[in-house]
């Protein structure tokens, strides 16, 4: 037997309650290390029956061999005879399996190396596993983290037992994020790699507004106010469509907050990010019309609505089209995430000039062809002309008759 002593279990103590591995791995892994240093020693890579043993009350350790006891030993490595096993212990009987002590001398040096890299090998394995567990539980919520440092425009962030990465695309434009500073942040993703699992965030993520509403806001995390939908351009403008399933509770004003200091806190959040707050509706119309404040709607006409597409004709007046836009189209495009309708706005004059365009062109197809008066002409004229024709032949004829009757009167 080896011994060991407490330091072993001292050590094993300050790494579960450092890293949250439990001792039962730490001893399991010293225990597979010596029986690893044992097959090298006796130079066999298959070794049946062995097994480490470690007596935690004495603070040894041993390399055992079980063998089966029989009156005439034909395989010495699997056999031992009555005689000898009676030696080890008197009660012991034929058939039964008898553990002996194969520790080779001078072993304590060769396993200790064997064991360092055995057991560094098992704490990076439960610590990746224990990270991927964690993590995989905290996907697709919200999470504080401390920002550490910046490496090739990809923000490092601790989140407690791993170091997490916010790609470039994950943060929001224009943000300074300032080492040793607390964030909010997204947990977009873990992918597990040969180490520790990485860990993607986000904190331009459209599920951070619903967080911090949930958090916010009383009436939605005990589902009387309900989040239908969300669209978001993180640093610059959010979308949000609530409704109530409570008649008596505003599910705007429920948001918004007494004074507006709900809807502030969130704003203070996200960095003085604007937040427009739209009423849900199951009619199309209204639902479209919401999703455009705050410009004011003439008309909506629905031109498509099934399950290949969804397009709305929306009219405003003429001084609110840049309103109903945004800047870049940054109002109707947030307008289409929300609501999922392809959205086509024009001001009253350019509508205008849209009804009378096809008119246009639709007089003009006409005058190309000949009217009906026209025709009633064309014809008039074609009938004269049969009839003066008809009225020459008859001049004619009586012509001759006149001249023969002439002649038969001389």
């Amino acid at each position: 037997m080896i011994k060991i002593g407490t330091a072993l279990f001292e050590a094993c103590e300050e790494l579960e309650r450092e890293k949250g591995i439990s001792k039962e791995v730490i001893v399991s892994s010293l225990c597979d290390a010596l029986v690893t240093a044992y097959k090298k020693h006796i130079k066999q890579k298959e070794v049946p029956n062995v097994e480490a043993i470690l007596d935690e009350q004495s603070g040894e350790i041993g390399v055992f061999r079980t063998k089966l006891v029989v009156e005439n030993v034909e395989d010495p490595d699997m056999e031992i005879s009555l005689e000898d096993a009676k030696e080890l212990d008197d009660e012991v009987e034929l058939e039964d399996e008898v553990k002996i002590e194969v520790t080779p001398e001078n072993f304590g040096r060769i396993a200790a190396q064997s064991a360092k890299q055995v057991i560094t090998q098992r704490i990076r394995e439960a610590e990746r596993k224990l990270v991927l567990d964690e993590f995989m539980e905290k996907k697709g919520t919200l999470t504080t983290g401390i920002i550490q440092r910046v490496e090739n425009r990809n923000v490092i962030v601790n989140i407690g037992k791993t170091d997490a990465i916010m790609p470039q695309k994950e943060q929001i434009p224009g943000e300074y994020y300032k080492p040793g500073t607390r964030i909010r942040v997204f947990v977009l993703n873990v992918k597990e790699t040969s180490r520790l699992p990485q860990v993607i965030v986000s904190h331009a993520h459209a599920e951070i507004v619903r967080e911090l509403f949930e958090l916010e806001v009383p009436e939605i995390e005990d589902g009387i106010v309900e989040i239908k939908s969300i669209s978001r351009e993180a640093g610059y403008r959010t979308k949000i469509a609530v409704t109530s399933n409570d008649p008596e509770v505003d599910s705007v004003g429920a948001c918004i907050g007494p004074r507006g200091s709900r809807i502030q806190t969130i704003i203070g959040e996200l960095k003085n990010e604007k937040i427009d707050i739209v009423r849900y509706s199951e009619n199309p119309v209204e639902y479209i019309v919401n999703a455009l404040s705050p410009a004011r709607i003439v008309s909506v006409d629905i031109l498509a609505d099934d399950e290949y597409s969804k397009e709305a004709f929306v009219i405003v007046p003429d001084d609110q089209l840049s309103l109903a836009i945004g800047r870049d189209g940054q109002n109707v495009r947030l307008a289409h995430k929300l609501t999922g309708w392809k959205i086509d706005i024009k001001s009253e004059s350019q509508a205008a000039k849209m009804e009378y365009a096809p008119q246009a062109q639709h007089n003009e197809e006409v005058d190309e062809e000949p009217a009906d008066e026209e025709v009633d002409e064309i014809a008039e004229e074609i009938r004269e002309q049969e009839e003066y024709a008809v009225d020459e032949e008859d001049m004619d004829s009586l012509d001759n008759g006149a001249e023969e009757t002439e002649a038969v009167e001389e």
